[in-house]
């Protein structure tokens, strides 16, 4: 699966922003690394991942659609859906 897809995310700077956010090194931010039990995301912490996504990418993220926000994998799906017209 291509890193970009046809709703013009890209995967890498999606990893960018998440390790900017949480303040670790890029290499931390892989693509299964679960963000509170491998990088000790807090919910503030998930609370400004969700704010920047949002700010970044045009889009508003429901309540029930946060628990896909656990890896960069998870969100760049999840994004990938929204941005394609998927919700």
């Amino acid at each position: 699966m291509s890193d970009q897809l046809t709703s013009g995310l890209d995967k890498e700077d999606l990893r960018q922003l998440i390790a900017d956010t949480i303040d670790v090194d890029l290499s931390e931010v892989t693509d299964d690394a679960h963000f509170v039990n491998d990088l000790e995301v807090d919910s503030l912490m998930a609370l400004e991942i969700t704010v920047r996504l949002e700010k970044r990418y045009g889009i508003k993220m429901e309540e029930s659609e946060l628990i896909a926000v656990s890896t960069l994998d998870s969100t760049y799906q999840l994004l990938d859906g929204k941005l394609r017209g998927g919700s």
